[in-house]
């Protein structure tokens, strides 16, 4: 599987952190597994265990996000996965418009390991819950380390303040279920 490096926002530089990189890590007829590792982690915030369920904010602090438009359209869901193992995920109609609750046949699993120096995220996310079809794909994360710093990632930015929305940012691909 392809791994991603994401880059942090310029106007929203890190402390310490100096890399992190997404990638999808596996896909069958249940899941969609994906992993962010985070290097020099050693200041990262990593929200208190809450346990499974939804929860809206969860970007305030590290989270981490994965969107997918389906080719040929403007709508998108959002899926939001924190450390905390709280989660959530939205459909949008088109750019930051029509927003609601999308529904999933079970909640997403959410780990997060820290090293020495480096932190590795996991996330489940079930199947079922996710578009059929190919799609455009952004993997992003907020990561907020000591003193309030807070970083914005993502495989590109287009604009001068954070936008995980904008459509630069779905520049990476998902395919089909069954062409997987």
């Amino acid at each position: 599987m392809e791994t991603y490096r994401l880059r942090p926002h310029p106007a929203h530089p890190p402390r310490a952190v100096s890399a992190v990189e997404a990638r999808i890590t596996g896909r069958d007829e249940n899941w969609l597994r994906l992993r962010w590792r985070i290097e020099n982690s050693v200041d990262l915030v990593i929200p208190p265990f809450a346990g499974k369920g939804r929860a809206d904010g969860l970007w305030q602090t590290t989270c981490f996000e994965l969107f997918l438009c389906p080719e040929g359209g403007e709508a998108y869901c959002e899926f939001n996965l924190s450390p905390s193992e709280r989660w959530n995920a939205y459909d949008f109609t088109a750019y930051r418009e029509g927003m609601r609750q999308r529904e999933l046949p079970r909640e997403p699993g959410c780990t997060i390991r820290q090293g020495s120096s480096f932190a590795i995220f996991d996330a489940a996310l079930p199947r079922a819950g996710l578009p059929t079809g190919s799609c455009a794909m952004a993997l992003t994360c907020v990561i907020e380390e000591r003193g309030g710093r807070k970083s914005y990632w993502a495989l590109d930015h287009a604009t001068d303040a954070p936008d995980f929305h904008d459509p630069a940012c779905f520049i990476a691909q998902l395919a089909a279920p069954n062409a997987a």
